[in-house]
C-alpha cells in the first residue's frame, strides 16, 4: 500500500474502535435541543453517483436516531463546488450539512485558480463516512468491438488512435477526472475529458456508447459491472478490492508503478456549527455505519465505512490537500 493512503486507511479502519468509549464518556451531549425541524445533506453531485448512494444510505439511519426527516438534495454543477459553497455560506445552526467529497475538500483547490469557499476554513468536518477505490471502466460491447481486453489493450489502442478516445468524469477536479489524468500522465497517452454534473448522468453516457472509458467511484458501477453491462479493468487503489477481488489494481494491470487513486466522502457542516450538534452527528453517524447490515451494504459495494472522529476528518482533508496538489500540477489540469 502506498505510504500516503497507509493513515487514510488506518483512520477508516480503526476509528470505529474508539466510537463507543468517545460517547460513553460524553454523556452530557444529549442536552442540545438540535434538531427541531428537518435537515438538509447537500450532495453536490447528481443523483446516481456514489456520494448520492452514501448520502442516501446514511440519511435514514440519522432521521432514526434524531427523531427528525434527514433530507437528501442534489445541487451539482463545478466538479462540486457549487453544492458546497450552498452550504458553506448556509447558516452555521446544524440544519444544512454537506456530503464532501475527496474533490470538494482537496483536490479543487489546488484545480480551480478562483475557490468560492476555503475548504478547511469554512467548513467544521463531522466524520468521514466511506473510503473507496476508483474502477477503470469500459461500456462491455465497446470494448469487444474495439478489442480491448486489458488496461495494456487499452493503452496500446489509445497510442495507436491518438485523440480518438474520450474519458467521461463526474465533473472537473473530481477524483474520477484526477485518476484519468494520472492514467494520461503515466501512460503518455491522451483522452478528451469529458466532465458530466455527477457519476450517474456520466454513468448513462458510458453506456449509451458515448463516452469511452471512466474511472468511476467503485459503488456507483458495481451494479452495472455485475450487469455486465460494463466491463472492469482494473481498480485504482494500491491493493485489490474485496468487492472485486479478481479485478487486478491498474498498477499490476498497466505495469504502473506507483499508481494510486482512491476517493472519500464524508459529513461535513458550516464553520461555526455547535460542537455539539457536530459531535452528536458524528456519533450516530458512526453508530449507523457500525451495524452489520450497514457494514454489509457499504463493503459489498467496494466502499470501506469510518466513521472517525472530526478531529481524525479535519487531519484527512489536510493530508489530502497535500497529496493532490502536486497531481494536479503535473497533470497540467487546471479550471478557470
Amino acid at each position: 500500500m502506498s505510504s500516503h493512503m497507509q493513515p487514510l486507511r488506518r483512520l477508516m479502519l480503526s476509528a470505529l474502535a474508539g466510537i463507543t468509549v468517545f460517547s460513553v464518556a460524553n454523556p452530557v451531549l444529549g442536552q442540545s435541543a438540535w434538531p427541531t425541524k428537518p435537515v438538509k445533506i447537500i450532495v453536490p453531485f447528481a443523483a446516481g453517483g456514489t456520494t448520492d448512494i452514501l448520502a442516501r444510505a446514511v440519511a435514514p439511519e440519522l432521521s432514526r436516531a434524531f427523531g427528525q426527516s434527514f433530507i437528501v438534495e442534489n445541487r451539482g454543477g463545478a466538479g462540486g463546488n457549487l453544492g458546497a459553497d450552498i452550504v458553506a455560506k448556509s447558516p452555521a445552526d446544524g440544519y444544512t450539512l454537506l456530503m464532501g467529497t475527496v474533490g470538494t475538500q482537496s483536490i479543487n483547490k489546488s484545480l480551480y485558480s478562483r475557490m468560492p469557499f476555503d475548504p478547511q476554513k469554512d467548513f467544521a468536518p463531522i466524520t468521514l463516512v466511506a473510503g473507496v477505490p476508483n474502477v477503470m471502466v469500459m461500456n462491455t460491447e465497446k470494448a469487444k468491438a474495439m478489442g480491448i481486453n486489458t488496461v495494456l489493450d487499452f493503452i496500446a489502442y489509445a497510442k495507436a488512435h491518438p485523440g480518438q478516445l474520450n474519458m467521461a468524469s463526474s465533473g472537473n477536479g473530481t477524483s474520477i477526472h484526477l485518476a484519468g489524468e494520472l492514467f494520461k500522465t503515466q501512460t503518455g497517452i491522451f483522452m478528451t475529458h469529458i466532465p458530466y454534473t455527477g457519476s450517474g448522468p456520466a454513468m448513462m453516457g458510458m453506456l449509451s456508447g458515448v463516452v469511452d472509458v471512466m474511472f468511476d467511484n467503485l459503488p456507483s458501477s458495481m451494479a452495472q459491472i455485475k450487469g455486465g453491462k460494463l466491463k472492469a479493468f482494473a481498480v485504482t487503489s494500491s491493493q485489490r478490492s474485496a468487492a472485486l477481488p479478481d479485478t487486478p489494481t491498474v498498477e499490476e494491470a498497466g505495469k504502473l508503478k506507483g499508481f494510486e487513486a482512491s476517493s472519500w466522502f464524508g459529513l461535513l457542516a458550516p464553520a461555526g456549527t455547535p460542537a455539539d450538534v457536530v459531535l452528536r452527528l458524528q456519533q450516530e453517524t458512526a453508530k449507523a455505519l457500525k451495524t452489520p447490515v450497514m457494514m454489509e451494504k457499504l463493503l459489498a459495494q467496494g466502499a470501506i465505512p469510518s466513521g472517525n472522529t472530526p478531529q481524525e476528518f479535519a487531519a484527512v482533508i489536510d493530508a489530502e490537500i497535500k497529496k493532490w496538489a502536486p497531481v494536479v500540477k503535473a497533470s497540467g489540469a487546471k479550471v478557470d
